[in-house]
């Protein structure tokens, strides 16, 4: 199997990573509006996500192999299932 190009793969990481931090300023702007811990939540984990697509490009990280790489991505998706958790089954 080939390696990609590491100029388009880093240029596809940047792309994505600024695709990711706008859906979540786009979440805070709904949290900001509403107040609602919900998006506050959603906003943090693309924030997260975004982050786990930038760190390996600028750390210089060859390959998502490594499981550590993974924690960022992890994170992000346990705040949204208790965010909605406890949207859901929560005090009203």
């Amino acid at each position: 199997m080939t390696q990609p190009d590491p100029v388009v793969a880093a240029f596809a990481a940047g792309a994505l990573t600024l695709g990711l931090l706008a859906v979540g300023l786009f979440f805070l702007k709904f949290w900001r509006r509403t107040g609602d811990r919900l998006f506050l939540a959603f906003a943090v984990a693309f924030a997260l996500l975004a982050l786990n697509q930038a760190v390996p490009t600028l750390a210089r990280i060859p390959s998502e192999n490594q499981g550590y790489v993974y924690l960022l991505r992890l994170g992000a998706f346990l705040l949204i299932i208790a965010a909605v958790l406890r949207k859901n089954f929560g005090r009203r």
